[in-house]
């Protein structure tokens, strides 16, 4: 990933943490977007500390407007966005399906779908133009199965499958490889110990995954090294038990 540009979208804690910082450690040049500039500002001095090239945007990835802004001041610093990490998502919503609000609905699709759309709209110009580019949905085997008490952000996720593979069909003759990772249960965004685990009866593995365990599979799937791995939903769930 030497001097590869990537985007990373819900960059300051958990899965989208372990990714910049290991993306930091392969030498590409990071473009972090989150919600929380506290948090982002941690990351910031992580970052520093491995003398890592990168800039931060506070964005709410459901506005479209604010997401072309970052895209438009990367490619200025950068000269383009090469890989494209959509991570950025509302997820600790639970509820019968008749107790969600349509204004739940509507912010999860908002933020969850539209957020992407956004974000790979803004990028893919530029990767068509370079006739390479890496892009890498984060969605949940929620997406896969359906949670029962989940049915918003099930929805979400779900959405989020079929367009990374309809997505990748489309673009990967023109050097774009895109693909899902589904992750089961994993460790809470607070955790900072990239390899924290728990244990948890929802697969046969019997524990949560890290954060650095996801890293490595998007890792892969946005590195140079994969270019045959298209248009997939992976799941890395443990061998989850529930469906």
């Amino acid at each position: 990933m030497k001097n590869k540009v990537a985007m990373i979208t819900g960059a300051a804690v958990g899965i989208g943490r372990a990714v910049a910082l290991q993306m930091a450690e392969k030498g590409a040049k990071l473009v972090l977007v989150d919600m929380n500039q506290e948090t982002l500002a941690n990351l910031e001095e992580e970052l520093k500390a491995v003398n890592a090239e990168f800039m931060t945007a506070v964005c709410d990835v459901s506005d479209e407007q604010a997401v072309n802004g970052v895209v438009q001041a990367a490619t200025e610093k950068f000269g383009g966005i090469d890989i494209l990490v959509n991570n950025a998502a509302i997820w600790r919503v639970r509820g019968l399906f008749w107790e969600n609000s349509m204004d739940t609905w509507r912010k999860l699709l908002d933020v969850n779908v539209m957020g992407v759309v956004y974000c790979t709209n803004a990028v893919l110009p530029k990767m068509m133009e370079k006739g390479y580019g890496r892009i890498v949905n984060v969605a949940s085997v929620a997406g896969v199965y359906g949670n029962a008490n989940m049915s918003v952000y099930s929805a979400t996720k779900g959405a989020l499958i079929a367009m990374s593979k309809a997505l990748a069909k489309e673009v990967v003759e023109k050097g774009i490889v895109v693909n899902a990772v589904s992750p089961g249960m994993v460790s809470t965004s607070a955790e900072l110990d990239m390899e924290y685990t728990k244990e948890t009866n929802k697969c046969y593995a019997g524990r949560t995954g890290s954060d650095r365990e996801n890293a490595d599979l998007i890792c892969f799937l946005a590195s140079e090294k994969n270019g045959y791995v298209v248009g997939q939903n992976i799941q890395i769930d443990g061998c989850r038990k529930e469906i």
